[in-house]
């Protein structure tokens, strides 16, 4: 019998479709779509800088969706913890193999299952917000108990909520994002995830040699360029430890573990750059920040929900890492 092979999936119109990314479309490159949940929540409700007004923090009124294995979502389960939220925000977690219903809550360990709608597929909470919804079923997902509604799916938005907006509410102290180091911030924002958060997707996901070429080249140049500023500092900006710290970290914590192997990422390991190797070491060891780390969930779900790069489902023994 011919095995049928499962793919990543998005809704149309609300419609459940079993299908792969499109890379011929692109040259083979792979071209990430724009999250489509862009409201925030605000101390008082009022209107963020996207989106509509209305969603005010408020201890228990909010709900997280996350996977254990995607970078994106990991950065939100970190701010949940760094900043005291896990009695003010619950939580769920998808199990880590990505088959045809997309992400599911599948009994394993380590899942939550999804205590509001008891969701079978995450597709079903996107379909409760907006039932003609068309696009990728993603986590990281914020949902408002209160509306019934997606508040966001953006992580880069999500963290700055949780930075920020709780505060009143029990939030613990401490801000990420201080005004005066905004600019900064965004600027090495934007390189990292151009080159490095997003770069070993365009590496892992290419079709082509040359979308292959155009991605691996700029991704080891940031990581080169960042072992040099972190030589002389502990942070990428200097003492102060700030949401790019964060955002590269989940990109960094994944790299040995399934970017250099199943993205193809291995001009050099993370292991091979000593300062970029203390760096992470340093941020695993922040309190609450190991118990976000799940190397099972993250090589598993790679290396077992790609089948289009890896047939076999195989997931390699090592490599044996310690950030402790």
């Amino acid at each position: 019998m011919r095995r049928r092979v499962k793919r990543l999936g998005l809704l149309v119109d609300g419609i459940w479709h079993d299908r792969w990314y499109d890379t011929a479309a692109s040259g083979g490159r792979f071209v990430r779509s724009a999250s489509r949940f862009r409201h925030w929540i605000t101390p008082d409700g009022r209107p963020g800088p996207s989106g509509d007004g209305g969603f005010r923090a408020a201890a228990g009124r909010y709900h997280l969706y996350i996977s254990h294995a995607c970078p994106w979502a990991h950065r939100t389960a970190i701010f949940r913890v760094i900043k005291g939220l896990e009695e003010l925000v619950s939580l769920s977690v998808v199990h880590w193999h990505m088959g045809a219903e997309g992400w599911t809550f599948q009994p394993g360990d380590g899942v939550i299952a999804d205590p509001i709608h008891q969701a079978r597929c995450l597709h079903s909470v996107y379909t409760r917000a907006d039932p003609h919804y068309s696009g990728r079923v993603t986590v990281p997902v914020l949902w408002d108990r209160e509306s019934g509604r997606i508040v966001n799916n953006e992580s880069a938005d999500i963290i700055r909520m949780f930075n920020s907006a709780f505060e009143a509410v029990g939030a613990a102290p401490g801000d990420f994002y201080p005004e005066p180091l905004r600019s900064e911030i965004d600027a090495l924002n934007q390189r990292i995830y151009d080159t490095v958060n997003n770069g070993v997707y365009r590496c892992g996901f290419a079709t082509s040699q040359s979308a292959y070429d155009e991605a691996i080249g700029p991704l080891f140049a940031t990581l080169d360029a960042l072992e040099e500023r972190l030589a002389d500092q502990p942070f990428l900006l200097g003492s102060t430890l700030t949401e790019a710290d964060w955002r590269l970290f989940t990109t960094l914590v994944r790299f040995d573990a399934v970017y250099v192997g199943h993205f193809k990422c291995n001009l050099r390991r993370l292991i091979d750059y000593p300062h970029l190797w203390r760096y992470v070491r340093q941020l695993y060891r922040v309190p609450g920040v190991a118990g976000t780390v799940n190397l099972h969930h993250i090589k598993a779900h790679y290396y077992q929900s790609h089948p289009t790069i890896n047939p076999s489902g195989v997931v390699p023994a090592g490599p044996l890492l310690s950030f402790a």
